[in-house]
């Protein structure tokens, strides 16, 4: 406060600032400042003075050193500055021109892969529609032949009762007790085509990884990612829609614009009526749960039976289709079964015990064995297998579970990486794309701000929301990632046992902890 009124003497000004009018000869050394004659008895009392003329030459010599540091330091640094601003700005278009090239390059091979996979589909639609115009003109002609032979038969049999002979009466009541079966109606190749109503995320993922920096002072450094995906192409189909021969997901749309809660809710919270290692969550707010015994369980949210499944054999793991809401199992001995009216109906044996599976968009089954995953048709028959990576190790060793992405299909499994399957007992997370190709490996790394709760990364479960985040119960808890593997945030503390995903407008995660079943809630639309 007191600053603010000690009076400046501005440039020029030859009086006292303390005694009006005197004129300013002398300097104070101690002070650095210069005095009027009164200031040596007043302001400036004891201190040691000089005149203003002796002071000059050190002054002048400070100037001169100003000038000479100036010209040959100061003006050639900033003349050096001047010009490489030239430079910088030639850099600076090449480089951004650089990038709009690959951006354009890009987009048009996006465009052209957008545009093969529409004629690919069209084309599709055609060969369908071709195929059953042809049945369904065949299965007219045998109608009409079929009616003509009625018909003839008809005349032939009044004709008999009129005037037949007693061998004709006879001849034609053998012809009308001999069976005729109408044509059997053809079966006709069905699609559907479901439109994805929020393509932004998946356009922006088949673009590649945006990272800005540096884009103004107060953002320094800070950098924005468009891609979960690490610049990995997505599938241009999960732009445009979703193709299948059948209604997938009842016909309902997946909303990707979604936020997460700043807290995760818990909706539900129950003791598990016994030991639940797989749980399967339907679209009616419930859950068909196993416990390794012959008994399959449904659950409603609040944890009462609504139905048991009981099989000779126990079972291993569960599975539920996304297509057609049936449940799907494997059990001891080997099977692999179905859920068809009321019993557990096998559909195809395995040639090596199954440890986990999994029930895809399109219809297939993936069987986790050990040191490979491979995947069936629902006969059995068998698509496409993993044998090993690209250091000759098995790409799976020992698979515990196994989950598909609905957005982009890729697939995730827990491998337990046994030192009897050749492992090294170190338990990790592999994902990979429709074809098994391998796209990350995740051995449980978590953000600074959980390090905390870090532990040695122990999965035990894991699934995929609606919008093809990552969800994973290990020993750390319940950790949510983007589908590229990179760390989110901590979804639930403590272990979890099991878990599961309910996929709609609102995920519903049904997780096992401790002994206790939760229904959570961590993400909303916007």
């Amino acid at each position: 406060m007191a600053a603010a009124n000690i009076p400046v003497r501005l440039k020029g000004q030859r009086t006292c600032l303390h005694h009006k009018g005197k004129q300013l000869d002398f300097y104070c050394e101690i002070c650095q400042e210069l005095m009027c004659s009164k200031c040596l008895s007043s302001v400036h009392k004891g201190h040691i003075v000089c005149e203003v003329g002796d002071i000059t030459p050190q002054k002048k010599q400070e100037i001169q050193n100003f000038i000479t540091r100036t010209e040959q330091n100061d003006l050639v640094q900033i003349g050096t500055y001047i010009a490489s601003t030239e430079t910088l700005l030639k850099e600076n278009d090449i480089s951004f021109e650089k990038l709009s090239n690959q951006l354009n390059i890009q987009t048009d091979k996006l465009k052209q892969a957008l545009d093969k996979h529409t004629t690919e589909t069209l084309s599709l639609y055609q060969k369908m529609r071709d195929d059953n115009t042809k049945l369904v003109q065949k299965y007219r002609r045998d109608l009409v032949m079929h009616d003509n032979q009625l018909k003839q038969l008809m005349q032939d049999c009044k004709k008999a009762l009129q005037e037949g002979s007693h061998l004709q009466v006879y001849d034609t009541a053998c012809e009308v007790r001999s069976p005729r079966r109408l044509p059997i109606k053809p079966v006709l190749g069905n699609a559907s085509f479901t439109p994805n109503r929020h393509p932004q995320c998946h356009l922006e993922q088949a673009i590649g990884k945006v990272i800005t920096t540096g884009q103004s002072p107060t953002e320094q450094g800070q950098a924005v990612s468009m891609s979960t995906h690490h610049g990995k192409k997505a599938s241009t189909s999960s732009a445009i829609g979703k193709v299948s021969s059948h209604e997938y997901d009842n016909g309902k749309s997946r909303d990707t614009m979604k936020k997460l809660l700043p807290e995760t809710k818990v909706l539900e919270e129950w003791e598990s009526p016994y030991h639940i290692y797989s749980i399967c969550p339907t679209t009616e707010n419930q859950a068909w749960t196993s416990d390794y015994s012959e008994t399959l369980t449904l659950l409603d949210r609040k944890g009462k039976v609504v139905r048991k499944i009981t099989h000779r054999n126990s079972t291993k793991d569960i599975s539920l289709s996304p297509a057609t809401q049936r449940l799907w199992a494997c059990d001891y001995e080997w099977n692999i079964m179905e859920l068809v009216s009321g019993r557990l109906t096998a559909r195809f044996h395995t040639n090596k015990f199954p440890r986990c599976i999994c029930v895809t968009a399109d219809g297939h089954v993936i069987v986790g064995m050990a040191k490979h995953i491979s995947k069936f048709t629902t006969q059995g028959q068998m698509v496409i297998t993993t044998m090993t990576s690209g250091t000759g190790e098995p790409l799976v060793c020992s698979p515990r579970e196994i989950t598909e992405c609905p957005v982009t299909h890729s697939v995730a499994v827990i491998d337990d990486n046994y030192e009897s399957d050749g492992g090294d007992g170190n338990k990790h997370v592999v994902v990979v794309d429709e074809n098994f190709n391998e796209l990350f490996v995740y051995r449980g790394d978590i953000s600074h701000k959980y390090k905390q709760h870090s532990t040695p990364f122990q999965p035990n479960c894991v699934a995929y929301d609606s919008v093809g985040n990552l969800i994973i119960g290990a020993d750390q808890g319940i950790l949510l990632l983007n589908g590229g593997g990179e760390f989110l945030r901590l979804i639930h503390e403590g272990t979890s046992g099991s878990l599961a995903v309910v996929k709609g407008t609102e995920d519903v995660l049904w997780v096992k902890v401790g002994e206790c079943v939760k229904l959570l809630q961590y993400s909303k639309v916007r």
